[in-house]
């Protein structure tokens, strides 16, 4: 608990409207997409960086917790203040477009700004910011670039990380460091933004953020392929991204995924079907467009496609895609309880990541939906129970562990977009190796040595 000395002090940093400690405060601020619950101490809106840089200080001299946080959308539990201590919101104040450079084709933002508020606020001025987290609505470009999100667009695009230029943060110490610069080139130096990318608040918190913009394609097109198995659309998968075109997006759902869509909503999908993919291409000529759907509609069929369904407008576009965006909570019929996990393998080796992910799901006795991102080797598994049983629950778990064995056997990682925060943690063991995590907590003691930034997570 913080002591009345210590909210005082805050108080005269940020003024009376920008720090709160009462109950509907503690609780709003308590969660995230897990969940689970831990209560700040205080609330704390800063104003400015310089605002940033006083509290840091103020909290390392007395050991406070701070924890930074965004829109608390994530799903590892990446901003709940499990010591207390003080949630640092960045939303109230510091969510400004600073800079639109169509020169140099940059953004320069504040870590509070709303991913989807960048996207149309370039999209104005011709320009494109690809990366599109599910939750690009209500998500900010800080929580973005701390847990380096992804999104649809990345098999061509690419996340988070391949379009930040430069950023400016403070450290746990109060001093505000700039890493990057908007050149296209910069070899100068360690490169410390890549280093606070994806570290969760853990190191520094982050006040500015200096992005890549490109030209936005004049045109896109979208289409489905019906298979009859999953391997036969994962194999699909890996010859279309072998074949010279690269879709923007390429999504898959799975038998139970298509079930549950369909179920739910009834939009005539084809319940019988192993697996279904939806891609999308895009480009500035109709010939290119056309070229790259016809490469795809003819790589799907040699591997199995019994139907390849081209949309012919916007409207059949957003039916085609409805499934994918809604399959997360269509799911929720197999159990009340999800344990949604977002694993990542080469693409060579999503066959067989998906054929063992079925051999767990007999051993278990649990439905393991899987839909995702598999243009880019991410898929979401989401092993269904039901949360009123602890017996299922903790079969659920060791179900989740057993695929983590598996994904890094196939040479893959834990997480594709949704970072290790808390519910991770216990299982970083399993991908690093006890010389690789102690380099991180190295990294970690260099940056904040009193470990006042965002405690408790990624077992650092």
């Amino acid at each position: 608990m913080i002591e009345p000395a210590h909210i005082d002090a805050l108080r005269k940093i940020v003024t009376d409207e920008n720090i709160y400690y009462d109950k509907a405060h503690m609780i709003a601020y308590s969660y995230d997409a897990t969940r689970t619950r831990y209560e700040p101490d205080a609330v704390v809106f800063p104003r400015h960086e310089e605002d940033v840089s006083a509290i840091l200080r103020y909290c390392n001299e007395h050991r406070i917790s701070i924890v930074p946080r965004g829109a608390g959308s994530g799903f590892t539990g990446g901003a709940l203040p499990v010591n207390g201590g003080i949630v640092l919101a960045m939303e109230k104040h510091m969510n400004k477009i600073i800079e639109i450079d169509e020169k140099n084709m940059v953004a320069v933002v504040q870590p509070g700004v709303i991913n989807m508020d960048l996207q149309k606020a370039v999209e104005a001025k011709g320009l494109f910011y690809p990366p599109d987290p599910a939750s690009q609505e209500y998500s900010t470009i800080g929580g973005n670039v701390s847990e380096n999100a992804g999104g649809m667009r990345a098999a061509k695009y690419g996340i988070t990380k391949d379009y930040v230029m430069a950023i400016r943060a403070v450290r746990a110490n109060g001093d505000i460091i700039r890493a990057g610069k908007k050149t296209i080139k910069d070899v100068a130096g360690y490169n410390i933004a890549g280093i606070l990318i994806a570290s969760e608040g853990t190191l520094a918190v982050i006040t500015e953020v200096t992005l890549k913009l490109i030209s936005k394609p004049r045109l896109k097109k979208t289409a489905m392929g019906i298979f009859p198995s999953v391997e036969s659309a994962m194999e699909a998968v890996y010859n279309t991204m072998a074949s010279g075109v690269t879709p923007v997006a390429m999504e898959f759902l799975d038998n139970l995924s298509i079930r549950a869509v369909e179920e739910k909503f009834h939009k005539g999908l084809p319940v019988d079907a192993g697996a279904i993919l939806i891609t999308d291409v895009d480009g500035n000529l109709p010939e290119e467009i056309d070229y790259q759907m016809n490469v795809i509609e003819k790589v799907f069929i040699e591997n199995g496609c019994t139907e390849f369904k081209k949309a012919r407008n916007d409207k059949e576009a957003a039916d085609l895609w409805f499934a994918r965006r809604n399959a997360s909570q269509s799911i929720t019929i197999y159990g009340s309880k999800k344990i949604n996990e977002d694993i990542t393998v080469p693409r060579s080796a999503l066959p067989e990541l998906l054929r063992r992910i079925d051999d767990v799901s007999l051993k278990y006795k649990v439905k393991i939906p899987c839909f995702g991102h598999t243009g880019d080797g991410n898929v979401h598994t989401n092993v269904m129970v039901d949360g009123s049983d602890p017996e299922q629950v903790e079969k659920g778990y060791k179900a989740i562990e057993e695929i983590f064995r598996i994904t890094v056997d196939l040479g893959g990682t834990l997480s594709g977009e949704h970072g290790i925060g808390l519910s991770k943690a216990p299982f970083m063991k399993l991908a690093f190796t006890e010389e690789e995590m102690n380099l991180f907590r190295d990294i970690k003691r260099a940056f904040d040595p009193n470990d006042i930034l965002n405690p408790g997570k990624m077992a650092l």
